[in-house]
């Protein structure tokens, strides 16, 4: 599932920004399609702009049929008939998804015969200072099993002992859910810790659930500001 939001504060209309000749969310449901890992992808949207974009293109595109704050509420109402196990989210600002990434979260779940883990995610390290300190930059912290503790906007942790190498991972928001979890997550009201940070992880952990990280290599671009697009834009030749 890729959620699409056409109005995206930091960048609006990001998903329709061309990207070598197509329009980014395109470039985005390609990847996720050239991975061969799902049964089905579908753009999950509220504009009718992206909604035919995908379907022009022969593509799977579900529109939404209420207001949503995040895409694991857009997400949730879309599946909510569906007899699914497993859902992915992938970001629709992310064109660079690979299939090695992808795969690495969905292997979480094979090996997990308990079914203790509620949500896979992404983390790759970071050691560029100002990426570290970018709010735009989700940073995630683990403990010795890589189930996630908290994730933040500021740098975490905080090198209050220089004498210690400080290990920073950035948040890569491509998520594997339980289809349970993904429900519950549709139910719960936020709480002030997600409300502070505006990021919808964290509403997992405040209700207890279990999110297992994955560290990738692959960093990828996320085309958040005009900035990223001209590095896609670049990358992409």
């Amino acid at each position: 599932m890729i959620p699409a939001r056409y109005a995206a504060s930091r960048f609006p209309a990001k998903l329709m920004q061309d990207l070598s000749g197509k329009p980014v969310i395109l470039r985005t449901y390609e990847a996720a399609l050239k991975t061969m890992l799902f049964d089905e992808v579908f753009v999950v949207t509220d504009s009718d702009v992206i909604y035919n974009t995908i379907i022009s293109a022969g593509g799977q595109a579900l529109m939404s049929q209420k207001e949503h704050d995040c895409g694991s509420d857009r997400i949730a109402e879309a599946v909510t008939d569906m007899h699914v196990d497993i859902i992915v989210n992938v970001q629709g600002d992310e064109p660079f998804t690979d299939r090695e990434s992808l795969a690495g979260v969905l292997e979480v779940f094979k090996q997990d015969p308990d079914k203790e883990i509620d949500l896979a995610s992404l983390m790759v390290r970071i050691t560029d200072e100002e990426e570290i300190s970018n709010p735009n930059t989700v940073k995630v912290i683990v403990d010795n099993r890589n189930f996630a503790l908290y994730f933040s906007r500021s740098p975490i942790p905080y090198p209050r002992n220089k004498d210690i190498e400080s290990i920073y991972y950035k948040h890569k928001g491509i998520y594997a859910f339980r289809k349970r979890a993904l429900m519950d997550f549709q139910r719960l009201p936020m709480l002030p810790l997600e409300a502070i940070e505006k990021i919808e992880a964290i509403r997992y952990l405040e209700y207890g659930k279990k999110i297992k990280m994955v560290e990738t290599t692959v960093s990828g671009i996320e085309i958040d500001t005009p900035e990223d697009l001209k590095r896609a834009q670049q990358a992409w030749k």
